[in-house]
């Protein structure tokens, strides 16, 4: 089993001279069977890295669009046991793309911790973004995941000073993800010389790619973020384009996967002309 794929695929990107597109979906939204379907597809409609989201009932720290994603997936029975079983199941047809699982340690720790982290790495997880869980609690899942073979990938803000940046990045290990703004995910991106000078300033104290997200909607976003990050990552509008196609009781259409898939597909191409 492959245990570099985000070290490859982000050196890949870099000899090709482009940023790496980082798409995010919830977990069996809207339901199993089309949530597979857009996982699946992903790849060949120009995702470079994938964020699974891990649904779970209190996302604090994102917007209304990815709170409804992942209400119905919760609504259609899904749990994290499913969502370990669409990566199983996807990695029967991929063994190349990564798969980050990101969310909220509650689910983790009422699965248990242990049994997680195994079932995970023989699920063909490459990393995990807990968005709950500071470097000061790094005992309670960073510090096993390590050991166990899973990648730590932490958030870093435009609140996070030199000093606690440093502490930030003594365990993680992927990339390190930076939020371009306070808030939650799904507002508009507005000051991209900030998010620039922040990546160069994160990349100063660490050799790991620097991928940025929130408020990137838009093949041109992705093509100014992508100037200056390793990878830019895109969430609230590839969930918004699920929603957008869904019927009257928010059930998938013919137009859902496409929808997801056309966005990304654009995406890519802005990634691609981001350093012409």
């Amino acid at each position: 089993m492959k245990t570099e794929r985000i070290a490859e695929k982000f050196a890949q990107c870099a000899k090709e001279g482009r940023p790496a597109l980082v798409t995010f979906i919830s977990a069996g939204d809207p339901d199993l069977a089309t949530g597979l379907d857009i996982l699946q597809g992903l790849p060949k409609a120009g995702a470079d890295l994938i964020e699974l989201g891990m649904p779970f009932s209190d996302p604090m720290a994102d917007g209304v669009a990815i709170q409804l994603g992942g209400q119905r997936a919760l609504a259609d029975g899904h749990t994290l046991h499913t969502t370990l079983d669409m990566v199983k199941t996807f990695r029967k047809g991929d063994d190349t793309t990564p798969i980050i699982l990101m969310g909220y340690y509650n689910p983790v720790y009422a699965y248990g911790v242990d049994g997680f982290l195994a079932d995970a790495k023989a699920a063909g997880v490459d990393g995990l973004i807990i968005v709950d869980l500071p470097f000061e609690e790094d005992e309670e899942l960073c510090l096993p995941a390590l050991e166990a073979g899973l990648n730590f990938i932490r958030l870093t803000t435009p609140t996070t000073d030199d000093a606690r940046l440093k502490l930030v990045l003594q365990n993680t290990s992927g990339f390190v993800y930076y939020v371009s703004m306070t808030g939650v995910t799904g507002a508009a991106l507005t000051n991209t010389r900030a998010v620039g000078d922040a990546v160069a300033r994160i990349k100063s104290q660490t050799d790991l790619p620097v991928a940025v997200g929130f408020g990137i909607k838009t093949a041109d976003d992705a093509a100014i973020i992508g100037r200056d990050a390793d990878g830019v990552v895109v969430g609230t509008a590839l969930v918004n384009a699920l929603a957008n196609s869904l019927d009257d009781e928010g059930k998938a259409t013919g137009k859902t996967v496409l929808a997801v898939h056309e966005l990304v597909a654009s995406l890519a191409q802005g990634v691609r002309r981001a350093r012409a």
